[in-house]
């Protein structure tokens, strides 16, 4: 989850209002979600000696809202302590900088217009050129771990997505009765599905994402329900009567997709994967008391794109 700033015009379609009000409000701007790196979630053992694991890419070169050197450095040192050799993006992509790598992390891109401007139009992050090298590189036998929050943040990656078959809605994925509390993805609820990735695994938790349309080939992780409904406003967190809506069953918040000789994970929600405060008060990700998983989740995507 991602704020800006909230604003509210009327109370109405599906309790928005309280849910906005209770669980939003208190993250008024960027400066109030800082990184948690003092927590250390219980995970498996390190799957690597230190430094001796592949090569992970964290773009910052897309005005990216999460890095390695901010609110995704939880998630930076987290697989860093599994063994993982953390690299700052800091660079476009292209064919010949994408061989520096073996896992390339992309978490909120944001188009330059939408830097300060989380409003329609929210054109892609990445060139064609970009988007080409990575498709290339990844049907080559790259990995990609994708990640694309609420938005402005689909509208921005969803020329990327749709490179590997994903639709990205460019909305934010609400349930009715979650009234400050993180959406939970468990097996009693059908939303966590059978997947490699969540074996051991009974409960996820994520912070107000996006929902999005899979491609055929494609292994869900985290599935939307009934409950879910995708509003798409015109700019973040302004909701009205009249803002379209769309249903969520069927659309899905997690991922997985064998791509050529590659792999591809695409998540829709990007708190849930890093640790992170929110006016000194309010923890999203692995520090979240009833999101004692997602560090392990986190683990096992990059083990699955980490294998041949």
């Amino acid at each position: 989850m991602a704020k800006p700033e909230t604003v509210i015009k009327r109370q109405s379609l599906f309790r928005i209002a309280i849910i906005v009000l209770l669980y939003i409000a208190p993250f008024v701007t960027l400066a109030q979600q800082v990184p948690d790196t003092l927590f250390r979630p219980i995970t498996t053992a390190p799957k690597y000696p230190p430094g001796k694991g592949p090569k992970v890419l964290i773009d910052e070169a897309h005005h990216n809202f999460h890095t390695s050197v901010n609110r995704f450095k939880p998630f930076a040192l987290l697989l860093k302590r599994d063994g993982y050799n953390i690299l700052r993006g800091e660079k476009t992509f292209t064919p010949d900088y994408l061989k520096t790598t073996d896992i390339v992390v992309i978490s909120n891109a944001l188009n330059e217009k939408n830097l300060s401007n989380w409003s329609l139009p929210t054109p892609s992050a990445f060139t064609d050129d970009e988007i080409q090298a990575l498709k290339k590189w990844v049907e080559g036998g790259g990995s990609l771990f994708l990640i694309a929050d609420h938005m402005p943040f689909p509208g921005n990656a969803e020329q990327l997505a749709a490179a590997f078959g994903f639709k990205f809605y460019n909305g934010f994925a609400l349930t009715e009765h979650v009234v400050f509390a993180p959406d939970l993805f468990c097996y009693a609820n059908q939303r966590l599905q059978q997947h490699e990735v969540t074996e051991g695994l009974d409960s996820i938790r994520t912070f107000t994402g996006q929902g999005f349309d899979i491609p055929p080939q494609a292994q869900p992780v985290l599935a939307l329900d009934e409950e879910f409904y995708v509003l798409m406003p015109e700019t973040a967190w302004v909701f009205n009567d009249d803002t379209p809506k769309l249903e969520g069953k069927g659309k899905y918040q997690g991922a997985t997709l064998n791509f050529g000789k590659g792999k591809v994970a695409v998540f829709g929600e990007a708190a849930s994967f890093s640790a992170q405060i929110a006016q000194k008060l309010f923890k999203m990700g692995f520090n979240h008391e009833n999101a004692k998983h997602n560090a392990q989740l986190a683990l096992n995507v990059i083990h699955w794109l980490d294998k041949n």
